[in-house]
């Protein structure tokens, strides 16, 4: 049964991520993964009337979630261009950003976009429906190194040659277009007690490449660095290695490599300083209302100069 709007997502460390932005009632502040609306709204709740909350997300179904409040600005984009948005609305600095990279439990649960394996759909897998290719698109289309270097990068798949192998071969005899299709084409490959963990991680892969979505983190990041005024927070939620590390390195570093600068005095140089060097995770309450939040981290940063 697809969800509806009202329980679109439920906002994963809704209180922590919120607190993290030390939010003023004036302020000028980003969520660049509106879903469900469930952070915004929270964010909302903190602002005075002169505060402003500009909300980013690429799926047309968000928009049916939209807030009716003054203060609020919905923008239908890709979160990699809150930099050109910001300066097309006239906002040089802002007071923090919030993100929630993980994907909607909208979009795993509604059968039609294929982005769970617990249903045969077809594999579509775009965040944004209007543009781009779809799963079926890069499974059928890549050769087998392509598709190998996808499914060992972003899915972390040890196994990826052979995974790569058995899809160029199945689609040899037919076109893959459904998950049913990629799951009997690879599923002999993994192991019972891991099937549901590894199958999870080939899914993830082809999502990510879909997406772009490594790419659209890193110019995210970079623009949020830009555009924080200092003492302006930085607050990300986090669901795997690939983008925590990104994160982490931003927070820590002041960009997605983690290379780290010194002054003449050989003191390190960030423009970003992490408020905690302790992760954020879910608790036992939140773990227990929603399993989906069990591999949740939460990193804060604050901007420190200008």
């Amino acid at each position: 049964m697809i969800k509806t709007a009202e329980t679109y997502h439920i906002p994963v460390l809704l209180r922590e991520s919120v607190d993290g932005l030390a939010i003023k009632p004036d302020g000028v502040y980003i969520d660049v993964t509106f879903g469900g609306g469930g952070h915004s709204k929270e964010i909302l709740s903190r602002l005075g009337e002169n505060g402003h909350l500009y909300s980013f997300d690429q799926d047309a179904d968000a928009e049916k979630n939209i807030v009716n409040d003054d203060r609020f600005t919905f923008v239908r984009s890709n979160f990699r261009y809150i930099k050109n948005w910001m300066r097309y609305y006239g906002e040089e600095k802002i007071d923090g950003l919030l993100a929630d990279l993980g994907v909607s439990s909208h979009h795993f649960d509604d059968e039609t976009r294929g982005f769970s394996f617990r249903y045969d759909a077809p594999l579509d897998m775009r965040m944004n429906k209007r543009a781009g290719q779809t799963a079926a698109d890069i499974l059928n289309n890549y050769d087998e190194e392509q598709l190998a270097d996808v499914l060992y990068i972003y899915g972390e798949l040890k196994s990826a040659r052979k995974i790569a192998s058995a899809i160029v071969k199945a689609r040899s005899q037919k076109r893959i277009e459904t998950t049913g299709d990629l799951q009997q084409a690879c599923g002999s490959l993994f192991l019972r007690e891991r099937e549901k963990k590894e199958t999870a991680k080939l899914f993830q892969a082809l999502r990510i490449e879909v997406n772009h979505e490594m790419e659209a983190l890193c110019e995210m990041l970079n623009s949020a660095k830009d555009l924080l005024c200092v003492g302006g927070r930085l607050s990300v939620i986090t669901y795997h290695s690939l983008e925590d590390r990104l994160v982490k390195n931003m927070m820590k570093a002041g960009n997605v490599e983690g290379k780290v600068s010194q002054d003449f005095y050989g003191f390190k140089k960030s423009p970003l300083r992490p408020v905690s060097n302790k992760v954020v995770t879910p608790d036992a309450d939140e773990l227990e209302r929603n399993p989906r939040s069990r591999s949740a981290k939460l990193r804060i940063a604050e901007r420190t100069e200008a």
